[in-house]
């Protein structure tokens, strides 16, 4: 699973502080103390079928499961299966072409049945099960990743909102899956199941596995066949229906296929188009062929846990829809699509054999978005996504969980920045540290030796040891079963008489904990380098060196690889050589972050025009943010670089930062640059024109805005049409506005545009249009109520409470906006 967090950035440390603020608000401290073991296993699932029909009218499900297990080792004759919210009609022992019914107990939980005798182990059996499924009745707390856990949504079952596709489907990580399908809903176990769904002819259906039959019956429905014949977790079980179109592709002979809206259809393959080669390439790197009968990806509308790895049947939600304009930026959904393929077979191939253990699933589905880059785009777009996710786990404030955590309030506390980021930022250290032959055997012994099966990091660590003949356990426990990373001052002192240069290295975090870390340091004489591999083992580490000439540069951690926070204490000039001979992402962005604080330097100065022309547009763009531009020299000799990349970059993102910096400039030279640009083929290029237009002539950008209302807009551009309609705009403009922020998907921009649109709210008089406007603001924050929204939202909402007392307004208004603040969804999410 992809979590949204790593779609919408403003809310990107809401998920993991989620967790910590759970664990804080929950006086029960018992969890401490309470360790989380796997699942023991009693009876093991063999195969599981199902014969379902859904009530689009109730949201239920109505099913027959034939359940095949086995005792594990144990004789017994009980079994208990996992069971939430169902209304339980018979249960029943197979024999043969007849059953037996069976005594059973259930709490509306979980299912205790007597079975008709002892069974040794190994001995299979199989139970027959009638039941309806309520998931809209089932109260199952989910978490930040997953914001609810009903298991089945049905989604506009009755077609009473308009514009909005019927659809069903099923999430079940964690533990959700029983709430529709009876089963041991743990992650140590695994069977093959086969899934028939009968659902009106109009739609499709997918499910794990192949579809096997697809029958047309008399009463307007079809009853399609999946089979799955290779085992897996009950937690990827999977069924979707829904009005698709089904774009076809392969994979050495294998279907391929994507499940979007009719709407999306032209343009499915350039969402989706680069996952045949995406299997072909981690095929290759794994040595472990795509192990599945085909592989399918489908959009959930309301699904906002950002994807789901279901076997075969890849779940993303809408925000991987996007129309060609959108594409004109760059697919923003590639990084999810290659994180889920992944799971294929870290996750779904083999499996956390417990909660704990999730990093065997989560960090290496990270840590494939930076293989993904690195192998398609080059070492920086690599480079950039590692940094990128690095970031993300030093600013969620994790320092205290470790990574494999046997102690934890709940299960889904486990879905943090720690077992992605984290856990995906150790493995690239692994892979620096063993070196790429090596990781990649050790991956693919222990996929092979693993298959089918769970495993737990201790199996991962036995893998890399087999393959390296190096004791890893100094990583393990440092890094899977320790928790932090280390804080790095560096410092250098060269002695020309001596012709050494002394090193320090100091590890400032808190506590007595010292990290050991072997890391490279280069040592550079123009562009000639001399590497020492060395080891750090104290807090406090001292190297010398000697030299000829004084170098030019010391480069400690050359690799940039480290999980690390460094206050490396360089000279201007030591990184001016680090970003033209160093050369990695990651040299060239210190050096630039370095010389953007030194901006009166006229060297750090000839280093940031140096660094808008950076090879790669990730690093053009972060130049062009960090331009002091109140500089008059930064400013005269950025303005002509900045014209030709708002004009000439092949990058769109990169020409949005450069119009955005010449809006700066407030020079009426630009008017026609930024009118042309509002046409722009990329959302963001025209949003950000349309609102550099407005700071020259806002007269001009509201009627272009006006013009432009009446066209369909997303991203940027929806953003900056509905700001500027809402700045310049009347309250005449009300249905623009609010059409505009309404119809805009769970994104980046809608969360940016709320404060502006709740600002507009103040100024609306006509009660009617309050009211309609503040359930738009509610929708959006009872979706992602999960994500800790709620209290944003409601401060918002408590400014707007504000002005409108001081305004006079109808009372009506305001007790509408209080009762709607103290009201959140029970639904949480989906």
């Amino acid at each position: 699973m992809r979590k949204v967090s790593l779609v919408i950035l403003a809310l990107g440390i809401l998920p993991h502080l989620w967790a910590q603020q759970q664990e804080e608000a929950n006086p029960d401290t018992s969890w401490k103390t309470q360790y989380r073991e796997s699942a023991p296993r009693i009876n093991d699932l063999v195969h599981t079928k199902l014969d379902v029909k859904f009530d689009y009218s109730k949201s239920y499900m109505n099913g027959k499961a034939w359940i095949t297990l086995a005792p594990h080792f144990y004789p017994t004759d009980s079994l208990t299966l996992d069971a939430k919210g169902m209304d339980i009609q018979k249960v029943a022992i197979v024999k043969g072409g007849s059953t037996q019914t069976l005594k059973y107990k259930y709490d509306s939980w979980q299912l205790n049945i007597n079975l008709d005798k002892t069974y040794k182990g190994g001995e299979q059996y199989t139970v027959y099960i009638e039941y309806t499924a309520k998931p809209n009745e089932v109260k199952v707390q989910g978490s930040a990743a997953i914001t609810d856990a009903k298991g089945l949504y049905f989604i506009n079952p009755k077609g009473e909102e308009k514009d909005k596709p019927t659809q069903i489907w099923t999430q079940g990580e964690t533990e959700a899956t029983s709430v529709w399908c009876p089963t041991i809903d743990k992650p140590d176990q695994k069977t093959t199941n086969e899934f028939i769904m009968t659902v009106p002819a109009k739609y499709v259906t997918l499910s794990n596995g192949k579809l096997v039959s697809s029958k047309n019956n008399a009463d307007g429905t079809r009853t399609d066949d999946w089979k799955m014949e290779l085992p897996h977790a009950p937690y990827l079980f999977f069924m979707g229906v829904g009005d698709y179109s089904v774009i076809k592709d392969s994979y050495k002979g294998k279907e391929v296929n994507y499940y979007v809206e009719k709407e999306y259809a032209p343009v499915a393959k350039k969402i989706f188009g680069n996952t045949p080669e995406m299997m072909g390439f981690y095929s290759r790197i794994l040595g472990v062929e795509f192990p599945w009968v085909k592989y399918s990806q489908i959009v959930g509308r309301d699904y906002v846990s950002g994807a789901m790895e279901n076997t075969t049947a890849t779940l993303h939600q809408e925000s991987a829809q996007q129309d060609a304009r959108e594409l004109v930026d760059g697919n923003g959904w590639e990084s999810t699509i290659a994180h889920e393929l992944f799971h294929q077979w870290f996750g779904d191939l083999v499996t956390c054999e417990s909660w704990s253990n999730l990093t065997l699933n989560e960090s290496f589905a990270n840590y494939s978005e930076t293989l993904w880059d690195e192998y398609k785009y080059g070492k920086d777009a690599g480079d950039a996504q590692n940094f990128g996710d690095m970031q993300g786990y030093i600013q969620s404030h994790s320092e205290k969980k470790d990574l494999v955590r046997f102690y934890y309030n709940d299960k889904e506390a486990m879905f943090d920045a720690v077992s992605y980021n984290k856990g995906g930022r150790i493995l690239h250290m692994l892979r620096s540290y063993v070196g790429d032959s090596a990781f990649f055997k050790a991956l693919n012994l222990y996929l092979t030796t693993n298959k089918f099966k769970s495993a737990e990091a201790h199996q991962l660590r036995l893998a890399f040891e087999e393959v390296t003949g190096k004791d890893l356990n100094w990583f393990w426990n440092q890094w899977y079963y320790g928790a932090g990373h280390p804080q790095l001052s560096i410092d250098y002192a060269y002695d020309d008489a001596a012709k050494k240069v002394q090193v320090t290295i100091k590890q400032t975090q808190a506590g007595d904990n010292a990290f050991i870390l072997p890391i490279a340091i280069d040592i550079y004489t123009g562009a000639e380098k001399v590497r020492h591999e060395v080891w750090i083992k104290d807090k406090e580490a001292t190297f010398f060196f000697a030299y000829d000439k004084r170098p030019d540069l010391v480069n400690v951690d050359a690799r940039k690889t480290l999980l690390a926070e460094k206050k490396d204490n360089k000279t201007l000039e030591n990184f001016i050589h680090q970003y033209k001979y160093a050369a990695t992402y990651l040299d060239r962005r210190e050096a630039i972050d370095f010389a953007s604080k030194n901006q009166n330097d006229p060297k750090a100065q000839e280093l940031m025009m140096l660094a808008l022309k950076d090879k790669y547009f990730g690093l053009r763009s972060f130049a062009i943010s960090k331009l002091d531009l109140k500089n008059d020299a930064v400013k005269k000799q950025a303005e002509p670089i900045l014209a030709e990349i708002a004009q000439k970059d092949p990058k769109a993102p990169t020409r949005a930062s450069a119009l955005s910096a010449l809006v700066q400039f407030n020079n009426g030279i630009y008017k026609s640059l930024f009118t042309k640009l509002v046409n722009d083929s990329s959302y963001t290029v025209a949003g950000t024109s349309l609102e550099a237009l407005f700071k020259l002539d806002s007269a001009a950008a509201v009627g272009e805005a006006k013009r432009l209302v009446k066209y369909p807009a997303k991203g940027k551009l929806v953003e900056s049409l509905t700001t500027i309609m809402i700045k310049a705009g009347s309250e005449n403009d009300f249905d623009l506005v609010a059409k505009a922020f309404d119809n805009m998907p769970i994104s980046q921009a809608k969360f940016n545009l709320l404060p502006t649109f709740c600002q507009y709210l103040t100024v609306v008089k006509d009660t009617e249009k309050v009211k309609k406007g503040v359930d738009m603001v509610i929708e959006f924050r009872d979706a992602l109520a999960a994500y800790g929204l709620v209290p944003y939202v409601n401060n918002l909402l408590t400014g707007v409470v504000k002005k409108k007392e001081a305004a006079n307004a109808p009372a009506e208004q305001i007790e509408y906006i209080k009762k709607k603040m103290e009201s959140t969804e029970d639904k949480k999410g989906f």
